[in-house]
């Protein structure tokens, strides 16, 4: 097991661990009913945690944030000797807590994508993991909620008996949510991003040898060009520049130089 805690890129503070130590800590807050936002930022969520200081302090916030994509891996392997052996994927990492939670009886709960995405998505996880119980889902609303509202969700996953919550809403909206109700929860909060279309079978992932070259971009940006190309041409890029500019030391990003939301943004 693996786990140096947290290291800076580029001002957004990334854990150095890996899958054991990651699915560890989130069974143990699910046992425990201990608040753990989890996020996985490959190199667009680091990104936007970069270009918005506001979103810095959120994802600076989570407890959890998992090098998913190889090169945030690269990132904290060369600039801090981390010498991480794979990166820690979100929806592999979805997939090992849901085994353990069947093992463990942790009961889970869904959050965001569409009705039918969260239908097919319950129906793989407990054919895939026998045992595991889902406690309940809740589709997105698509807009921001009312502070009525999020009370509402609130008490309605609680009321679940879910021990661990998987929130699926697209980057950056799930790291607010993860961000905004981690604390009311009392339990894991996992921000997972496209998980969902994937282990509900709507999405194909890359093969195994892009993700291994970092190259699971690309193939992402060749399924849904029209609406990645922006993210991909221009994060990228910017990303290796910014990077190389911490790795020679000739600018610093201070993780503290965040601001604080003054208010919450109630994505739903």
């Amino acid at each position: 097991m693996i786990d140096l805690g947290k290291r800076n890129i580029l001002g957004v503070r990334v854990n150095a661990l890996d899958y054991e130590a990651a699915v560890h800590r989130i069974i143990e807050a699910g046992k425990e009913k201990q608040p753990l936002g989890v996020s996985a930022l490959a190199v667009h969520g680091v990104m936007t945690g970069v270009l918005d200081p506001v979103h810095r302090y959120r994802l600076n916030h989570l407890e959890l944030v998992l090098p998913d994509g190889q090169p945030v891996r690269w990132a904290l392997n060369i600039l801090h000797k981390t010498r991480l052996p794979d990166r820690v994927c979100g929806p592999d990492t979805m997939l090992f807590v849901c085994q353990k939670a069947a093992q463990e009886g942790l009961p889970i709960y869904l959050y965001g994508s569409r009705p039918v995405v969260l239908e097919a998505l319950a129906k793989n996880l407990c054919a895939k993991f026998p045992g595991l119980i889902v406690a309940g889902s809740q589709p997105s609303k698509f807009r921001q909620t009312t502070p009525e509202e999020k009370l509402e969700v609130i008490q309605q996953i609680k009321d679940s008996g879910a021990a661990i919550t998987f929130v699926g809403l697209g980057c950056p909206r799930q790291e607010v949510w993860a961000y905004e109700y981690t604390q009311a929860l009392s339990m894991p909060v996992m921000a997972v991003g496209a998980a969902f279309d994937f282990h509900a079978g709507l999405l194909s992932k890359a093969p195994q040898i892009l993700s291994d070259l970092g190259l699971e971009w690309f193939y992402r940006l060749l399924a849904e060009p029209k609406r990645l190309w922006k993210r991909y041409l221009y994060l990228n890029p910017l990303y290796i520049w910014m990077f190389l500019l911490q790795w020679l030391n000739i600018r610093k990003y201070d993780p503290a130089e965040a601001t604080r939301p003054d208010q919450d943004m109630r994505y739903g």
